[in-house]
Order: C-alpha cells, then sequence, then structure tokens
C-alpha cells in the first residue's frame, strides 16, 4: 500500500519520548522513513494535551514542556470540533477517546493509524498497525 498521511496515536509518541525501549526505536524508525519518503505525519491536539499530562506525571512540567515543543517541531497537530464529539458518540467503538482519534483521522485522510493498541481500533475503516509492522510494509 502507498502511505502519503500517517496518524499516530499517544502511545507510540509517548514510547519515543520516553524513550520506551523496543518501542521507541520503531516510532522512530517511522519518523525517519516519513522524513525519507515525504510522508506527512500527524498526531491530533487530544493527543498533545494527554501527553503532556503524561509527562508531567512521569516526568516534570518543564521536561513535558520540551516533549511538547519537540513533538510540535516533528509532526503536525491536527485540530478537531464538535462534529467530531458527535461522531465518536455515536460510534461503534467501545473506547470514546479511540474513536475521537479514528474520526479525526479519517476527516484529514489518514492513510494509516499507528498504535501499539490495534484492538482498540477494531472498527476501523482505516488499516491500523504497530509502528514495527508498518515499518515491514515499507
Amino acid at each position: 500500500m502507498a502511505y502519503n498521511h500517517l496518524f499516530l496515536d499517544s502511545d507510540v509518541l509517548l514510547d519515543w519520548l520516553l524513550n520506551e525501549q523496543p518501542f521507541s526505536l520503531f516510532t522512530e524508525g517511522v519518523l525517519a522513513e516519513s522524513r525519507i519518503q515525504n510522508f506527512k505525519v500527524s498526531t491530533s491536539v487530544l493527543i498533545i494535551a494527554y501527553i503532556n499530562f503524561i509527562l508531567s506525571k512521569k516526568t516534570n512540567s518543564s521536561t513535558a514542556k520540551k516533549g511538547i515543543r519537540t513533538l510540535v517541531n516533528a509532526i503536525n497537530i491536527l485540530p478537531f470540533e464538535s462534529d467530531i464529539i458527535n461522531l465518536a458518540l455515536n460510534s461503534n467503538f467501545a473506547d470514546f477517546e479511540d474513536s475521537i482519534q479514528y474520526h479525526i483521522a479519517h476527516k484529514y485522510n489518514c492513510d494509516v493509524i499507528i498504535t501499539r493498541n490495534i484492538k482498540d481500533y477494531k472498527r476501523s475503516t482505516i488499516p491500523v498497525l504497530t509502528a514495527e509492522q508498518f515499518l515491514r510494509t515499507l
């Protein structure tokens, strides 16, 4: 499959920022291949807020802000509005937050969702892969 636009879920981004081995290596590989192959890489503003929350808990606010700056400089941040909330509320996804991520990815024409929690996206019409699986498709 040809990829143009990747959507990265919070878990793979946290792996990268927290250097969680071996997963951070796969995320780094996705980001490196994206630069080489000129893929657009995105996440959502909701994920940015969640990552800040987690980084603040695991480290400190200064380190969290540094991580957020790293993300903002590395990838595209997609917004969302009430239309996405309404779609998520009316969807068959078990998890509301995952439904929001899916609908954002769908609205902005992402070709693949990259996550470690594939099972959370059972209802996705967009292909869902781990970072490792994605790298194997290239």
